[in-house]
């Protein structure tokens, strides 16, 4: 017998005792956080569609309006995805929206039907909504209508449409939309495009895609698709004034990428691209030349000559920014002629830190304790938050004197994380979130830069996520979620008292029977501590071992609502979003690491089946998925969703993501750290299908004949390897469909889940299948 090496590296003696379904020693450890749903009617696939998710568009300065939006499975449908990659191209996205009093809870319907608004924006003084209204309802949406600038009256509640000039049009795809007020309120300032550009865009992509003839050449300074996804940087900006919607130009037609309005209405910001060819080193990586420009027209300031590698961050008046050069740290005003030096090479600047800061004085501290890196300006820019190693500080622009205020340890994985999320226009105090790593504890704090105290405003076992403070700092919104439950928003004051319920997007919720959810402790084949998400079925019995659905991707920790997971829960199945530890040159072992001990304390608290075990995952764990079934027999049943199988034809693959593909591998999420010339082997132990011939569990392969991202290409090459091999193998593509779920029209995505759903009782039937079959069994 010929001998064969594992398709990785040789794994421990622990990862075989894995493989063979040994418990590696890891106690049982759960937190149980979801409330035992009452009885009622099974998750449905209607459910799925139906199920709305709440987002806030836009919260008046006085924080009295805000503007939600109420967004389904059904309103993302309609997507051609043949236009991918088309600049003037705008998926359709509909949603419900209404205007929400954030004292009262109070809400009215912004339109009486569902409608698509990229953008909106409400006036200094709260009385106007700017809008970017796509013109009629979800039909005219499919077919491309076009986009307005609207203004509604929060009064009146009457709608005006602004009237651009004969020659320009909205076309939000093509770059960095945004509506920006005058501080008097008289108008808005957006974006343009000439109606010369849409016509050149749209036949420069037909051309890419049906030619008759294409010539792509090195000679050519960028790569075709990015070529035309450049183009959308090509516009002008126009002002639409809110008493009469007359347009006029305010910026001629340019190319630049990012811009903003400075908060007193003095100066564009804008980043005018000076890219010179196609980068390898970044994904869709430009470069550019970043300016001050007088709104009223004249000579640009320059910030900064070329802004590669560097990130600017800005203050809430947009007139100071602060970055980091290498080891130092910069601030700069348009009150300043030049940079100010914060900090430099050596951890010493302008100012120096403050004695009263642990280990301020340890000449021995490392080097990256004191790089320091910008992640917020206050609304004048006279304080920075920075980060460095040891953890946050305050940071004093006209002195350079800092103060460390949140100590964390970088090296450390289990230390909570935190982040800021809010700065007090007036009075300068900081919100911070706060999200525990070991459990399900999230949080909101308050930081007074003036006092130096530290206040905690909550701390639970609920989900405070999207926290939003109102420009006069009256008002606070947040998102809050129970454990494996939808979130909703409320409204509070800035202390965070007494929330006021805004949303309930989802009554009828309430009358399904919800299972519960459960945060998994285990370890590894390296012993490394890993954290899962548990889903449990309605009337989830522990005494019985149920067949069990593991969703693959990387890492999994906060328990949001999961409508895969509730279908499937339904359907009488566990599921489990399990974590790996993925290592730079070796990603393909983490699944085999992670996913199996996982299932080795599922399977030893008995209530796991380990002869009904399967496998899923979409994209990066559609390709998990395939590595995982071609290192181990152990999974009744896997499909994989939009996942690529070979990583060597992959590495070029996909040209309308231009570099994405070859990025990815050598410095990204595929983690193989080199070029395809570089690193041979590594590519191909990372190609599935170059041992397909191991792989004896029964694959589901659902693709996308329209998917831009990862190409069926790839996932043809695994059918027919399993096919010549007589596997047990399936493969759905989708003709219209584009990357995971189909969402060209419902009937594609409805055959999805229910295909997803058949493949598993196929494979790992459920109790009352499996007992037919034993009565019907044996004399």
């Amino acid at each position: 017998m010929i001998a064969r090496t594992p398709i990785l590296r040789l794994l421990p003696t622990l990862a075989l005792a894995t493989l063979l379904g040994i418990a590696p020693g890891a106690p049982a450890q759960t937190q149980a956080q979801a409330p035992a749903s009452a009885p009622g009617a099974p998750f449905t696939t209607e459910d799925f569609f139906q199920l709305r998710t709440p987002s806030l568009e836009a919260l008046s300065p006085d924080g009295r309006w805000a503007l939600l939006s109420h967004t389904s499975q059904e309103g993302r449908l309609g997507i051609d995805n043949y236009r991918f990659g088309d600049p003037t191209y705008v998926a359709p996205v509909m949603s419900r929206f209404e205007v929400v009093d954030t004292r009262t809870g109070e809400a009215r319907a912004l339109f009486p039907q569902e409608r698509q608004v990229e953008q909106a924006a409400w006036s200094p003084d709260g009385g106007t909504l700017a809008l970017v209204l796509r013109r009629g309802g979800a039909a005219e949406a499919r077919d491309g209508a076009p986009f307005d600038v609207a203004f509604w009256d929060a009064q009146a509640g009457d709608l005006r449409i602004a009237r651009l000039p004969g020659n320009r049009l909205l076309a939000p795809a093509g770059g960095d939309l945004a509506l920006r007020w005058l501080p008097d309120g008289s108008g808005v300032v957006f974006p343009m495009y000439s109606a010369e550009w849409e016509a050149e865009a749209r036949a420069r992509f037909l051309h890419e895609v049906h030619g008759p003839i294409v010539v792509r050449s090195s000679e050519n300074d960028f790569l075709s698709w990015e070529a035309i996804r450049r183009m959308g940087l090509t516009r002008s900006l126009g002002l639409a004034r809110a008493a009469d919607g007359v347009v006029e130009e305010v910026l001629e037609e340019s190319t630049f990428a990012t811009w903003d309005l400075t908060r007193d209405g003095e100066f564009l910001l804008l980043y005018r691209d000076i890219s010179e060819g196609t980068d390898y080193d970044r994904i869709f990586g430009r470069d550019h030349r970043v300016v001050f420009r007088p709104l009223a027209g004249g000579e640009e300031r320059e910030v900064l000559a070329n802004d590669r590698g560097l990130t600017l961050r800005w203050s809430g008046d947009g007139r100071a920014w602060a970055w980091r050069d290498g080891d130092r740290l910069l601030f700069g005003s348009l009150e300043l002629e030049e940079p100010r030096e914060l900090v430099g090479p050596e951890g010493e600047g302008d100012g120096d830190p403050d004695p009263d800061t642990p280990d301020a004085a340890d000449d021995d501290d490392e080097e990256d304790e004191t790089r320091l890196t910008p992640v917020r300006l206050n609304q004048d820019g006279s304080l920075l938050v920075a980060s460095s190693d040891q953890g946050l500080w305050l940071v004093r622009t006209d002195s350079g004197e800092r103060t460390l205020f949140l100590e964390e340890d970088a090296d450390d994985d289990t230390s909570p994380r935190w982040s800021v999320t809010a700065w007090e226009a007036e009075g300068n105090r900081i919100y911070l979130s706060y999200g525990s790593r070991t459990e399900w504890e999230w949080g909101v704090y308050r930081f007074d830069p003036q006092t130096g105290e530290m206040e905690e405003l909550v701390r639970d076992g609920r989900r405070w996520t999207g926290l939003t403070l109102s420009e006069d700092g009256s008002t606070l919104l947040v998102q809050v979620a129970e454990a494996g439950r939808p979130g909703e928003f409320y409204a509070a004051d800035p202390d965070l008292g007494e929330l006021r319920p805004l949303t309930d997007a989802n009554p009828w919720l309430a009358g399904r029977a919800l299972g519960e959810v459960e945060l998994l402790r285990y370890l590894d084949v390296d012993g490394e501590t890993l954290h899962g998400i548990l889903h449990t079925p309605p009337g989830f019995d522990p005494g019985q071992a149920h067949p069990t659905v593991f969703i693959l991707y990387e890492t999994f920790f906060d328990p949001g609502f999961n409508a895969t997971a509730a279908l499937l829960n339904a359907a009488g199945y566990l599921v489990v979003q399990p974590s790996v530890n993925l290592v730079q040159g070796y990603p393909g072992e983490a699944w085999l690491k992670g996913v199996t001990a996982a299932a080795n304390q599922l399977v030893e608290r008995g209530i796991a089946d380990p002869d009904r075990l399967g496998i899923q995952g979409v994209s990066y764990g559609g390709y998990a998925v395939n590595l995982l079934v071609a290192q181990t027999p152990r999974f009744a049943a896997a499909i994989n969703i939009s996942g690529k199988a070979n990583m060597v034809s992959f590495y070029t693959d996909s040209p309308r993501l231009a570099t994405r593909n070859t990025h990815a591998p050598e410095r990204s999420q595929d983690r193989i750290g080199g070029t395809l010339w570089e690193e041979p082997l590594k590519y191909l132990a990372h190609s599935a299908v170059m041992v397909a011939d191991r792989i004896q569990t029964p694959l589901l392969l659902l693709t996308g004949q329209q998917d831009h991202n990862v190409t069926e290409r790839t996932t043809s090459e695994m059918y027919y390897a399993l096919r010549r091999l007589g596997r047990d193998v399936e493969w759905v593509s989708y003709i219209d469909g584009g990357h995971g779920m189909p969402r060209s029209t419902r009937a594609e995505a409805e055959d999805y889940l229910a295909r997803m759903l058949d493949w598993y009782e196929r494979h790992m039937p459920g109790p009352e299948a499996v007992a037919d079959a034993d009565d019907g069994a044996g004399g």
